[in-house]
C-alpha cells in the first residue's frame, strides 16, 4: 500500500519555531513527528511513503535523519512560490501514485492513531472514490465539517463554518483513503483544495463516504496543541532518566528527557515537561508545562512555565518566561529579563530588557 504525506504548509500558526524547521520535524517527547507517522505507517502495512513537500522541506528531513522504519519514501515537489493546495499536490505525484489501487493521504500536521486498514476496508465496502476518517469535537469552526447518513455516506462537507454554525461535530481528521478516479476531480496546473473543491462534489455526487474515529487525535497547528499533544504522550509513556544530576533536584512526574540533559542542584523539573538531547539546567530552576528543544541552556533560578524553549536557546540567570512563550532557536535572554504571557522571540533574537506586551521581538 502507498500513503501520500502532506507537508507542504508554512505552519504560520507556530512561528517563529516553523521559521527554522518544518511542522513535521517538531519533536514530541523528542521523537520527531515524522517519525510518529512512519512508525504508523510500518505498523498498518503501508510499505511506501510519497512526501508531498516543497524542496527545502526535503532538505530539511534529510539533513535531520529522521527513521523511517522500513517504509520506502520519495519525494514529489510543490513549487515554492506557487503551492499547489492539498488536492494539487496529490495531482502532482499521480505517477508516483499510480491508477492500480486505492491509496492512503495523511495531513503531515496531525498527531492521530489511526487503523489505517478499516479505513481501506470501509472504502473497499462501499466502492466510493473517498473515504474520510471522521473525528468529533466540540469547537468545529476550525476543521472541515461532514454530515454523516446512516450507511456512512456524507451527504454535505463545509469546510471551516463560523463558530456555532457547523450543522455537525464530526470533522475531517486530515486521514484519506482515495481511489484513482480522485485524478479525475482535480484539475492539474493549478492550485485546489481537496477540502473546498473536491470534497463538496463528491458528496454532491453521493461518492464521499465517513469512517468514524475516536481515538487519539490532535491537530497540532497551534502552540497550545503542540504543548497538549506532548502532555497527553507524557501520559503514554513510561518517565525517561536519563539525565545528569547534582544533588536535591527534584523531577515532577510526567516527563521525558533525551541524552545528556544536565540538571542543576535544587531544581524542580515537571509536572509535563520535555527536555531534548544536551539540554543544560542550572541551579534552582523551575521548568513545568512546557517543551525545552535539544542544546538550550537554562541557568540558575530561571523559571520557565507552560512555553515552548527552541534549540540552542540561552535563558540567563533570573529569567521568568511566562505561559504561551514561543522562543525561537538561538535566541539569547538576558540575565534578570521577564517575559510576558504570549511572548514571541524570533530566532537569533538577543532581549535585553522586560518584554510587558507579547509581539514578537
Amino acid at each position: 500500500m502507498k500513503a501520500v504525506v502532506l507537508a507542504g504548509g508554512f505552519a504560520t500558526r507556530l512561528r517563529p519555531l516553523s521559521c527554522t524547521r518544518p511542522k513535521i520535524l517538531f519533536p514530541i517527547i523528542n521523537k520527531p513527528l515524522l517519525q510518529w507517522t512512519f512508525e504508523r505507517l510500518a505498523k498498518n502495512n503501508v510499505n511506501e511513503a510519497i512526501m508531498a513537500v516543497f524542496y527545502q522541506t526535503e532538505a530539511y528531513i534529510k539533513h535531520h535523519r529522521v527513521p523511517r522504519c522500513g517504509v520506502h519514501v520519495t519525494f514529489s515537489h510543490d513549487p515554492l512560490r506557487k503551492p499547489l493546495g492539498t488536492a494539487g499536490s496529490i495531482k502532482k505525484a499521480e505517477k508516483r501514485i499510480g491508477h492500480e489501487s486505492p491509496f492512503l493521504v495523511l495531513n503531515g500536521d496531525v498527531f492521530a492513531d489511526a487503523d489505517y486498514t478499516e479505513i481501506f476496508k470501509l472504502h473497499e465496502k462501499k466502492k466510493g472514490v473517498a473515504t474520510i476518517a471522521l473525528h468529533e469535537v466540540s469547537d468545529p469552526s476550525r476543521y472541515g465539517v461532514a454530515k454523516l447518513a446512516g450507511d456512512k455516506r456524507i451527504t454535505g462537507f463545509i469546510e471551516k463554518p463560523p463558530r456555532g454554525t457547523a450543522p455537525t461535530n464530526l470533522i475531517n481528521a486530515g486521514v484519506y483513503v482515495l481511489s484513482p478516479e480522485i485524478f479525475d476531480y482535480i484539475p492539474e496546473g493549478r492550485a485546489v483544495s481537496i477540502e473546498r473543491e473536491v470534497f463538496p462534489r463528491l458528496a454532491e455526487e453521493k461518492v464521499l463516504y465517513g469512517y468514524l474515529y475516536d481515538g487519539l487525535w490532535v491537530d497540532i497547528g497551534k502552540p497550545e496543541d503542540y504543548l497538549k499533544v506532548n502532555k497527553i504522550m507524557l501520559n503514554q509513556a513510561e518517565a525517561s532518566s536519563r539525565f545528569r544530576s547534582r544533588r536535591n533536584a527534584e523531577i515532577k512526574k510526567n516527563v521525558a528527557f533525551g541524552k545528556s540533559v544536565s540538571i542543576g542542584k535544587k531544581s524542580i523539573i515537571g509536572p509535563y515537561t520535555v527536555l531534548g538531547p544536551n539540554v543544560t539546567v542550572g541551579d534552582d530552576v523551575r521548568i513545568q508545562d512546557s517543551v525545552v528543544l535539544p542544546a538550550a541552556v537554562i541557568s540558575d533560578h530561571a523559571i520557565v512555565e507552560g512555553s515552548v524553549i527552541g534549540e540552542s536557546v540561552f535563558i540567563g540567570k533570573r529569567v521568568h518566561i511566562s505561559e504561551r512563550c514561543i522562543i525561537g532557536d538561538h535566541a539569547h535572554i538576558r540575565d534578570n529579563v521577564s517575559l510576558a504571557k504570549g511572548t514571541s522571540i524570533c530566532p537569533g533574537n538577543e532581549v535585553t530588557e522586560t518584554v510587558l506586551s507579547s509581539d514578537c521581538s
